[in-house]
């Protein structure tokens, strides 16, 4: 019987949903997934579900968690090999896991998430931009002192798990990038956990399509 339960939104689209999933799947907690469908306007169903009326939500063993990096910490109390073993590399994770979680808006209004379309050449701005120079310098030093191929070494840890929605919109929006950026990208992109979840992202049913993210203001039109 499961230990809990998992408040998430919509896969093709919630960003911060995938974090917290990601963050729970590689604890290997044992909850009940709850996915329920975003809507154009908030939804009465989430507020009425989760604490903030916001997603993700973890309920696990009596403990009630809410905001990504929450659910992060609390799942590296059940998995410490989350974060780096390393103080200094350890410090370094949670530093750009925390810049993910509090920064980076331009990019995520610019480039919203959208894990079954493309709009290659679109949400281009200077504030979008500002942002991927900053998150490739990002992921570039983190790599260098881990080694790679993921932020902190050969293993898919919590800092990744922030960062993987951005390589969900980079795959969307195709901004330029250089090459050891896409090389990360596709190194998250072919982790079993992210082909799981893009699979089930594009079962979801037609009617939770959404109009503002099917077709967001910075795409480019033909």
């Amino acid at each position: 019987m499961p230990e809990g339960r998992l408040i998430i939104g919509s896969k093709r689209y919630s960003s911060w949903s995938l974090r917290g999933w990601l963050c729970v799947q590689l604890a290997g907690l044992d909850v009940e997934e709850v996915v329920i469908a975003l809507e154009a306007t908030p939804s009465d169903a989430l507020k009425a579900a989760t604490p903030a009326g916001l997603v993700p939500y973890l309920e696990h063993r009596g403990a009630k968690i809410w905001e990504s990096l929450s659910i992060a910490e609390y799942c590296a109390e059940h998995a410490p090999g989350l974060w780096p073993a390393d103080r200094v590399l350890r410090a370094h994770a949670r530093s750009i896991a925390s810049e993910m979680h509090a920064g980076f808006r331009g990019l995520r209004v610019a480039m919203p998430m959208n894990l079954g379309r493309e709009f290659p050449g679109g949400g281009r701005n200077p504030e979008s931009l500002a942002d991927i120079a900053r998150i490739e310098t990002v992921w570039r030093e983190a790599r260098a002192a881990s080694g790679g191929p993921f932020l902190f070494g050969a293993a898919f840890g919590l800092a990744d798990a922030m960062y993987a929605p951005v390589c969900t919109r980079f795959l969307t929006w195709k901004p330029e990038l250089a090459a050891d950026t896409w090389d990360y990208v596709k190194a998250v992109r072919a982790h079993p956990l992210m082909q799981r979840w893009y699979a089930e992202a594009l079962a979801e049913p037609a009617a939770w399509l959404l109009d503002k993210y099917e077709n967001p203001p910075g795409a480019l039109t033909p």
